[in-house]
C-alpha cells in the first residue's frame, strides 16, 4: 500500500512539475512579447525581459528549500502589477544615439524611463523568482534526472503553446486566462483567494486592452488600426505604438514627386513587367507597380495581419488582383529560394520594429541589408532590370552606407532622390544607361563599410558595443550580484557549480547562434524561430534520454565531440550551407546546430546527476545563462560566427572546473542524497 501511495504521489509531483516549468516558459515568452508591444524599445531589446527572467528562475532555484515560502504564496501578485504598470503608465522611451538607429517617431510619455524600465526588469525577475520557485520545490522531490526530464518536456510543452498562440493571432487576454488558470491550479486550494485577486485584475486589465477598438495582434506585433480622417481614405496602421505605415489611395501614391512612384520615374525604358515588392504591408507598393502596367507582382510580407489588413481595407484591392501572388515569408529567404528574373525589385520600407528573438539582437529585416543580400537581389534582376530600396533612413550615413553598397555592386553610383523627415529613394539599374536620375548619390562623408551575413548590424556605425548597450548590461549584473546576495543565497555553496554556471553561458551562446544561422537560412519568421527553439528542447531531451538509459558515461570522449563539433560548425562558412538545395540545406544546418547541444547536454546531464544539490546546480546553470545572454553583445564587435570560438571556450572552462570539482572523467557516481531519499522510500 505504501508503495503504491508513493507512486502515485510521484506521479503527482511529475505532473506538477511539468505544469510549473511550461507555465515558467509560458509566462517568459508572453513577457517578451508583451512588453515589447507596450513598452517602445523594449521591443528592440527583448532579451532584457528575458535576462530579468533568467535572473530570477535562478534565484528561484538557489533559494533553500526551506525558504522564501513568501514568494510562492505571493506569487501572482508581481504579474499583476507589472501588467497594470504597464497599462496604467504606457511609456514611450526616446533612445537618441549616434552609434545605432532607433526607428520611433513617437513622443516621451508616462512615467521616467528610469523609473520605468528598472520597474519592469525588477518585476520581472521578482515573477520569474516565485515560478521558479514553486518548480524547485517540486524539482527537489525527484531524482535529478527525472526532474530535469519533466522541467523539459514541461518547457516544450510551454514553448508549443505560446507557437500555437502566435500561428492563431490570439489576443493577449488569451495568454493571460491560460497562465492565470496554471497558476491557480499550481497555487492549490489553499490559495485560491490569494491567488485569485490579483490574477483577475491581471486578467480584467489585458481583457480591457483586447476590446480597445483598432487593436489586434499578429505574430510580431500588436498592431493598432486608426482611420486617418474623417475626410481622407486610408488608415495608420501602428506596430508595438510606433506609428508603421498608412494606407492611401492610389491618387495620393501616384502623385509626381511620391516616393511610391521613383523606382518607375528613373527608370523610363524598364518595362515593368515582372516586379519583386519585398515589404508588401498593405499594399501600397502594389497598387503602384500595377498601375504602372506590371503583369506578375511578387508580394512578399512576413507579417500576415499587416497582409491581412491590406487585403480587406486598401481602397485599391491590389490583393484582389489576379496579376498579384502573395507570399507570407522572408525577403531574405524568398530570394534564396526562387530563380524568377525581376524587371524591377523593389525593398520597400522594410524596417522592423523588433527582434528576431529574445536572445539576439538580430531585427527582422537584417538580412534583408547585408551585401550578400543586396548582391541577391541584383542576381535576380533580368537585363535591363533595376533595384530600388527606400525608407526614413534617419542618418545620412545609413544612406550612405547602402548606397555605397549599391555602388560597389552594379559598377556605377545609384540615383538618389530625398524627401522630408530623412526619407530617401536609392535606384540602381543594372547598368548606368538602365536608370536616369536627376540626382546621382554622392557620399557625405566617409562611407561606412557594408554589413555582412556574419555582422548584420546595417544600423550599427562601427563595430563596437553602444555605450546605451554597456550602461544597461552593467547595471543588470550589478543587480544580479546584489539579488543573489539579498536573497541569502550562499555565495560559496555555489561555486563549486562553476562548471555548471560556465555551460550555462556556453549554451546560451550556442543556442543563439543557432537562433542567427537559421534566420539566415531559412528567415527571420516567428515559425522558423519557435521551430528552433522546440529543436533545441527535443535535442536536449534527447540527450537527457540517452543518459537515464547510461550507468555511466566517458566524459572525456563527449568533450572531444563537443569541441569537434564546435569546430566543423566553426570551420564550415554560411554561404557553403546557404548555396545547397533546401534539403541539403536542412539537413547541413540541423547537424551543424544540433550535434554540439546534444553532445553538450550529455555532459551537463551527467553532471547534474552527479551534483550533490541538483536544484542549485540548475540555479547556477540559469545565472550561467544570464551571462551568457550578455555575451552575446560581443558579436556586435565580433559577428556571429566568431561566438562559436567564445562558446568553445566558455565549455573548456567547464571541462577544467568539473576536475577540480572531483567530477571529471573516471570519476565514479554517486547516488546523490535526492536520490537516496527517493530510493529509500520505495
Amino acid at each position: 500500500m505504501k508503495l503504491i501511495e508513493t507512486r502515485e504521489t510521484d506521479r503527482s509531483v511529475r505532473w506538477r512539475l511539468l505544469l510549473a516549468s511550461a507555465t515558467m516558459l509560458f509566462v517568459e515568452l508572453a513577457l517578451i512579447r508583451w512588453a515589447g508591444a507596450n513598452v517602445v524599445h523594449l521591443s528592440y531589446f527583448s532579451n532584457f525581459i528575458l535576462l530579468g527572467s533568467f535572473l530570477g528562475i535562478g534565484i528561484g532555484f538557489l533559494i533553500p528549500a526551506a525558504r522564501g515560502q513568501w514568494l510562492k504564496r505571493w506569487a501572482p501578485v508581481p504579474l499583476a502589477l507589472l501588467v497594470i504598470l504597464v497599462r496604467e503608465f504606457p511609456v514611450q522611451v526616446r533612445q537618441s544615439s549616434d552609434q545605432v538607429i532607433y526607428f520611433t517617431t513617437v513622443k516621451t510619455t508616462g512615467l521616467p524611463e528610469w523609473v520605468t524600465l528598472p520597474a519592469i526588469f525588477l518585476l520581472t525577475a521578482v515573477i520569474m523568482a516565485a515560478i521558479g520557485k514553486i518548480t524547485a520545490d517540486l524539482f527537489r522531490r525527484l531524482r535529478s534526472l527525472d526532474a530535469y526530464r519533466y522541467d523539459l518536456l514541461g518547457s516544450l510543452s510551454g514553448s508549443v503553446s505560446f507557437a500555437l498562440l502566435s500561428w492563431l493571432r490570439a489576443p493577449s487576454v488569451v495568454w493571460g486566462v491560460l497562465a492565470a488558470a496554471a497558476l491557480l491550479i499550481l497555487g492549490g486550494r489553499r490559495n485560491t483567494l490569494r491567488y485569485g485577486i490579483p490574477l483577475t485584475a491581471m486578467v480584467a486589465a489585458l481583457l480591457v486592452e483586447t476590446t480597445t477598438a483598432g487593436i489586434s495582434w499578429s505574430p510580431y506585433y500588436k498592431v493598432q488600426l486608426t482611420p486617418l480622417t474623417s475626410t481622407t481614405q486610408g488608415y495608420r496602421i501602428s506596430a508595438n505604438g510606433v506609428p508603421h505605415q498608412s494606407i492611401a489611395p492610389l491618387p495620393v501614391l501616384m502623385q509626381k514627386n511620391s516616393p511610391y512612384r521613383q523606382a518607375y520615374d528613373q527608370t523610363p525604358g524598364n518595362p515593368h513587367k515582372r516586379v519583386l515588392v519585398i515589404g508588401a504591408g498593405n499594399g501600397n507598393d502594389i497598387a503602384v507597380a500595377l498601375a504602372h502596367g506590371a503583369e506578375h507582382v511578387d508580394a512578399v510580407e512576413i507579417d500576415p495581419r499587416l497582409q491581412q489588413i491590406g487585403a480587406q481595407l486598401h481602397p485599391a484591392r491590389p490583393y484582389d488582383d489576379p496579376r498579384v501572388h502573395v507570399h507570407i515569408n522572408d525577403g531574405r529567404a524568398f530570394l534564396e529560394r526562387t530563380s524568377t528574373k525581376y524587371d524591377l525589385v523593389v525593398l520597400a520600407l522594410p524596417d522592423s520594429l523588433t527582434l528576431v528573438a529574445g536572445a539576439s539582437n538580430l531585427r527582422l529585416e537584417s538580412y534583408l541589408f547585408t551585401q550578400q543580400a543586396l548582391e541577391a537581389a541584383r542576381d535576380h534582376l533580368a537585363p535591363h532590370g533595376a533595384f530600388a530600396m527606400y525608407n526614413y533612413y534617419r542618418k545620412s550615413w545609413l544612406v550612405d552606407r547602402f548606397a555605397g553598397s549599391l555602388d560597389d555592386i552594379y559598377g556605377h553610383a545609384p540615383c538618389m532622390t530625398t524627401f522630408s523627415k530623412n526619407a530617401a529613394v536609392l535606384v540602381a539599374g543594372m547598368t548606368a544607361t538602365d536608370q536616369s536620375c536627376d540626382q546621382i548619390w554622392q557620399p557625405s562623408g566617409a562611407v561606412p563599410a557594408a554589413a555582412s551575413d556574419d555582422h548584420p548590424f546595417p544600423y550599427l556605425l562601427h563595430r563596437d558595443i553602444p555605450t546605451l548597450y554597456l550602461g544597461a548590461l552593467g547595471a543588470i549584473l550589478l543587480v544580479t550580484l546584489l539579488a543573489v546576495r539579498l536573497t541569502g543565497v550562499r555565495i560559496r555553496s555555489t561555486v563549486r557549480y562553476t562548471d555548471m554556471f560556465l555551460m550555462g553561458a556556453a549554451f546560451m551562446l550556442l543556442e543563439t547562434k543557432n537562433v542567427i544561422g537559421f534566420a539566415l537560412y531559412f528567415g527571420t519568421t516567428w515559425l522558423v524561430n519557435a521551430l528552433v527553439f522546440i529543436g533545441v528542447l527535443l535535442a536536449v531531451l534527447a540527450a537527457v534520454e540517452v543518459r537515464r538509459r547510461l550507468q555511466r558515461v566517458n566524459q572525456l570522449l563527449l568533450q572531444l565531440l563537443l569541441f569537434g563539433t564546435l569546430a566543423v560548425a566553426w570551420l564550415v562558412p554560411a554561404h557553403a550551407v546557404l548555396s545547397l538545395p533546401f534539403a541539403g540545406r536542412l539537413a547541413a544546418a540541423i547537424a551543424l546546430a544540433f550535434a554540439p547541444i546534444f553532445c553538450a547536454n550529455l555532459i551537463f546531464s551527467d553532471r547534474l546527476a552527479l551534483a550533490p544539490n541538483p536544484t542549485s546546480a540548475f540555479g547556477a546553470n540559469l545565472l550561467g545563462a544570464l551571462t551568457g545572454g550578455a555575451l552575446e553583445y560581443l558579436a556586435l564587435v565580433t559577428g556571429y560566427q566568431a561566438l562559436l570560438l567564445v562558446v568553445a571556450l566558455l565549455y573548456l572552462g567547464a571541462c577544467v572546473a568539473m576536475r577540480f570539482a572531483g567530477r571529471g572523467p573516471g570519476v565514479p557516481s554517486p547516488l546523490v542524497p535526492d536520490e537516496t531519499v527517493a530510493l529509500n522510500s520505495r
